[in-house]
């Protein structure tokens, strides 16, 4: 199958966990995933399966939008609720008192384009080792700021110790940073509780299936999906009901919608599968478009040349 699904990912999962899940589900090896997800984290998971996981090039800085729970009084190893604390205050009156208004204005102070330091537990790479792979074994983990842009950061509500936000970001962004962070600020440490991503470029919440739905969907029955994240010994692969599956899949027309869609005539169809150039003169002011050759059937992505002459970029084979 080619096409893009978007998984709502439960919590305790790696992104790879979910990712073999799907290629079992679907029996299918190409499968690959929009942006990454900590474990700790839910939510949307875009994954790109078959010739369309070539998509992934045009999302790799798309912007990305949260909800979660920074939890004031002590900071972790790896900034959130799986590590262990480093920084423990006994009893709640080492805990200020949290205000909102206090922190809605220390909110502020993160909005724009700013410079943040990645987690020592994150993925990044040093001299071509994860970071995370050298603070498992307590070594020295020295990351270099990277620059992120954060469109939006709201404190919306405040619970005893507990402070609900609502977040906008590129790509990029570490929201347990800003946790560490905040607590720094505050004096008396903190950490992310929760996360639940809402959204990733086109792709929102409202469009996520569980990997039950996708699961139950395939073969006509449920299987647990919380008690383990890889493949039972001795379990049988599912076996896949294509057609019932397709209709969780977003629609083609839907895909990267900054790009003008075109629907190519059978010559054109049949230039653009042999490599050659197309005119499009209705498109000339567009760097980039979408051509179908029907009206599910994404064809191409094609790049403008020269005038109104388009080459294609990415060529998808007709499934």
């Amino acid at each position: 199958m080619n096409g893009v699904i978007i998984i709502d990912k439960p919590a305790g999962w790696t992104s790879h966990d979910v990712v073999n899940r799907v290629r079992r589900i679907l029996q299918q090896r190409s499968v690959g995933h929009l942006g990454t997800l900590d474990p700790l984290a839910t939510g949307v998971l875009p994954l790109v399966t078959g010739s369309l996981t070539r998509l992934a090039q045009f999302y790799i800085a798309s912007e990305k939008t949260y909800e979660g729970v920074i939890r004031f009084g002590f900071a972790t190893n790896t900034y959130d609720a799986d590590g262990e604390p480093v920084e423990t205050h006994v009893g709640t009156a080492a805990i200020p008192t949290l205000n909102l208004g206090t922190l809605q204005k220390l909110a502020t102070e993160f909005l724009g384009t700013i410079l943040q330091t990645p987690p020592p537990f994150s993925a990044k790479k040093i001299h071509g080792i994860p970071a995370y792979k050298l603070a498992r074994k307590q070594k020295e983990v020295v990351l270099q700021p990277v620059q992120i842009e954060i469109k939006e950061f709201a404190i919306t509500k405040i619970e005893n110790d507990r402070a609900h936000f609502r977040a906008r970001v590129s790509s990029g962004t570490y929201m347990r940073s800003i946790a560490h962070e905040m607590g720094q600020r505050v004096g008396c440490g903190a950490h992310l509780e929760s996360l639940r991503r809402t959204s990733v470029a086109e792709f929102n919440i409202t469009q996520a299936h569980t990997l039950e739905e996708i699961e139950h969907q395939g073969n006509g029955k449920i299987k647990s999906c919380h008690s383990e994240p890889g493949a039972r010994p001795g379990e049988e692969p599912a076996v896949s009901n294509h057609q019932s599956l397709a209709s969780l899949f977003i629609h083609p027309r839907q895909l990267l919608p900054q790009f003008p869609s075109v629907t190519a005539d059978e010559p054109t169809a049949a230039r653009i599968r042999s490599g050659r150039p197309i005119n499009l003169p209705e498109l000339s002011r567009a760097r980039q478009v979408k051509v179908f050759a029907s009206q599910t059937e994404l064809l191409a992505i094609a790049t403008r040349v020269a005038g109104t002459l388009f080459h294609p970029k990415i060529v998808f084979p007709k499934e």
